[in-house]
């Protein structure tokens, strides 16, 4: 039992509480430092906070965990220019031996004045090894012409259903591939790693999220992510609360060992089938009811109404909700016929009202915004992407921007946002997401005071909530999990200042100097001098 006084604590059930009492991992008692000090004076371990705020502890609930560890062994190929890309490739492939794969994540064409790489530079670069780096949206890959030849990709190669093979004015692909049947054709060929480094990974990488104030995540990654999580989750290393979706290609699989939507323990559950309707924003592959600006390009509708209504009934017969990829107006239009037909079918065969998700919602019809409450749809967005992609959106569409990333009137609509960061994408640090949803600004300031788009600005008592409790309650997890309340698992961050008395645009530089998950300390800042 320890008990913690002259604090700032966020708690909507105790607001006027300075002090409380962690036993067993959870919150046993909150109130004044008089009445807990009075009320629990046998306790031997007291810690003086100082005045120091706690906060619920954070959840991203869109990630790809695997992705997100594996992003971290790699060239980080996030960079203002081509040339300091290049230059990080070619630095990591002099390093490794004949023959191994070059690998990178990061890259954006769209902050590059030369635009898309070749697989010509990749060549010169990397000494006769195959190269592939990933885009920063994980929507596309560049590769060299080394990685062609191995997986017999040439001019002649059709493109798959859902992907294209970028060629120049000859035919000849010039070494960028763009959506998941393209990027397979590549990545398929890459020798694995073995279950064993997936798991280390995974579980090196999470004292980089403890750091940062999280304390669970909704993963969206594939089945060898499952198997890691799963390891750790029996061998008691797994101090991390996540939410597991899985891929529609392994639905059969978790359909047949009988595992439903919300099974699982607070540490790992199950969460939804994921689906990808459309592609992404950076590479013009999202699908849009109109062309991009200056273009006759609509982007790539992957799904059709009937197909997304098909897997649901399935998934909603078996008691899996859906989490459906959904970035352009027309998918998201497409995708939301397809779950009001699904609510239909669930009422029509007395199934259980399952909590489906759409993830990004990034543009939407205004016909579209009051269904989502309506439909009782998730709005899993990232405020982040807002920031980050707010220059393209305004080139790629122009006056339709206003229905981009609408933050604050989806909310308006009735319907529930959770938050998260789509890391390795962006940041994982959901300070970053917090702020940019508050201010609609990016790092530097820009675009202004006001923000892009400044009536999509969330108060920051909603943005907290997105990370928080929010994420807890859509998983059927709010009455123990997301808040600093009795009863309540003592999931909580130590911040040096109060984040709602700081200027808006000090939210991004906010850590916490310690992270408790279950009422244990799993992150404190080197510099934190109390004693615990």
């Amino acid at each position: 039992m320890i008990l913690f006084y002259n604090a700032h604590i966020y708690s909507h059930e105790k607001p006027d509480a300075t002090a409380f009492v962690i036993d067993q991992g959870s919150f046993l008692a909150m109130g004044t430092d008089t009445e807990i000090l009075d009320s629990f004076s046998q306790v031997k371990s007291t810690i003086n906070l100082e005045g120091r705020t706690i906060w619920p502890g954070l959840t991203d609930a869109h990630v790809h965990l695997h992705h997100l560890a594996e992003s971290i062994s790699i060239v980080d190929c996030e960079t203002d220019t081509q040339e300091e890309c290049l230059s990080r490739i070619k630095a990591a492939a002099e390093k490794l031996p004949d023959g191994a794969w070059v690998r990178g994540h990061g890259w954006n064409q769209n902050v590059w004045k030369e635009g898309f790489g070749t697989a010509t530079q990749l060549d010169e670069i990397c000494g006769g090894r195959p190269a592939y780096i990933t885009a920063k949206s994980l929507h596309g890959a560049w590769v060299n012409s080394k990685a062609f030849d191995l997986a017999g990709i040439n001019a002649q190669t059709p493109d798959p259903s859902s992907g294209i093979i970028r060629r120049d004015e000859k035919g000849k692909p010039t070494g960028i591939l763009f959506e998941n049947e393209a990027v397979t054709l590549v990545e398929s060929i890459i020798p694995k790693p073995t279950q064993e480094e997936i798991t280390s990974k995974i579980e090196s990488a999470l004292p980089e999220l403890w750091k940062l104030g999280l304390i669970g995540v909704h993963d969206n990654d594939g089945f060898e992510c499952w198997q890691a999580l799963q390891t750790l989750h029996d061998d008691g290393r797994l101090q991390l609360r996540v939410r597991k979706n899985i891929l529609r290609e392994h639905m059969d699989a978790f359909i047949h060992a009988g595992l439903r939507t919300d099974d699982g323990s607070d540490w790992l559950h199950m969460g939804g089938v994921k689906l990808f309707s459309d592609g992404a924003l950076g590479s013009q592959t999202c699908a849009m009811i109109q062309p991009y600006e200056h273009s006759e390009e609509v982007g790539l509708l992957l799904l059709t109404e009937d197909d997304v209504l098909a897997i649901g009934k399935q998934a909603v017969g078996h008691g899996l909700a859906l989490t459906v990829h959904a970035i352009g107006d027309l998918a998201n239009h497409v995708v939301l016929n397809a779950f009001e037909k699904l609510r239909a079918y669930e009422s029509e065969h007395d199934l259980p009202h399952l909590r489906h998700r759409i993830e990004h919602v990034q543009i939407i019809d205004p016909d579209d915004l009051s269904r989502i409450a309506a439909l009782d749809i998730i709005a899993s967005v990232q405020p982040i992407h807002a920031t980050s992609d707010m220059i393209i959106v305004d080139n790629y569409l122009g006056e339709r921007s206003r229905n981009a990333y609408a933050f604050q009137a989806l909310q308006d609509s009735g319907a529930v946002l959770v938050f998260g960061s789509d890391a390795p994408v962006e940041s994982v640090n959901p300070f970053l997401g917090i702020h940019a949803a508050v201010t609609r600004r990016r790092l530097d300031g820009s675009p202004g005071p006001d923000g892009w788009h400044p009536e999509q600005r969330l108060a920051l008592e909603d943005a907290l909530a997105g990370f928080s409790s929010t994420p807890a309650e859509i998983s059927n997890r709010g009455m123990r999990l997301g808040k600093i309340a009795p009863g309540y698992r003592a999931d909580f961050l130590i911040l040096e200042e109060d984040p709602f008395a700081i200027e808006p645009q000090a939210l991004s530089q906010l850590l916490p100097q310690a992270t408790f998950i279950d009422g244990k300390c799993v992150y404190r800042s080197p510099d934190l001098s109390l004693d615990f």
